[in-house]
């Protein structure tokens, strides 16, 4: 019996601390308390955000949201949204300067929402990770009060050898730390 409880103990604890490693066991982050999300180490990969031709508005629209804004293919964007939609604001953040990228190759490769060869999107498809369930639009939706992701590092975007538009990867380089955002014809770099 004291092997049952210890068993359901153990799961129980598991299941409220629980995160994602992608790429191997180990992660970057040593400390694992106040992480969800990460991916291995040395990888010189990126995290892909999804393509929007269609910017996301209404209930399910969360603070927190990253997008490669396709809505015009000649002229895409990585976007984050802050939810300040006061004094004419929309909430949407460019992340990519004001630098526009032509991805209609790339969306070229993508399914099709409209026409004969349409793929229907179901829109209530997603992965949650951190909860069972959760009211955020989102192909990838993290729930966590107290957690966070963190983003694949590399030591420079020159050793990404074919970054996708959409990329985000965080540089992690003594005296040159900082997120950098790839859209599709250069990188953008963020400096804490």
């Amino acid at each position: 019996m004291k092997k049952v409880f210890l068993i359901l103990g153990i799961l129980i604890f598991g299941m409220g601390n629980s995160q994602v490693i992608i790429g191997d066991n180990v992660g970057t982050a040593s400390n694992k308390t106040s992480v969800l999300l990460e991916f291995a180490n040395g990888q010189n990969k990126g995290i892909i955000l999804p393509y929007v031709r269609t910017i996301p508005t209404g209930a399910g629209l969360v603070e927190g949201t990253i997008i490669l804004d396709a809505s015009t293919s000649s002229s895409a964007k990585v976007l984050y949204y802050n939810g300040v939609t006061t004094d004419g604001k929309t909430g949407w953040v460019d992340l990519s300067s004001g630098h526009g990228a032509n991805v209609s190759t790339f969306l070229s490769e993508q399914p099709l929402s409209t026409g004969a060869n349409a793929v229907v999107e179901d829109e209530g498809a997603k992965a949650i990770i951190g909860a069972e369930t959760t009211s955020a639009q989102g192909v990838l939706v993290l729930e966590s009060n107290t957690k966070a992701m963190v983003l694949p590092m590399v030591e420079s975007t020159d050793n990404v050898l074919d970054p996708a538009p959409g990329m985000m990867v965080f540089i992690n380089k003594t005296g040159a730390k900082r997120l950098a955002v790839f859209n599709g014809e250069g990188w953008t770099y963020w400096k804490p």
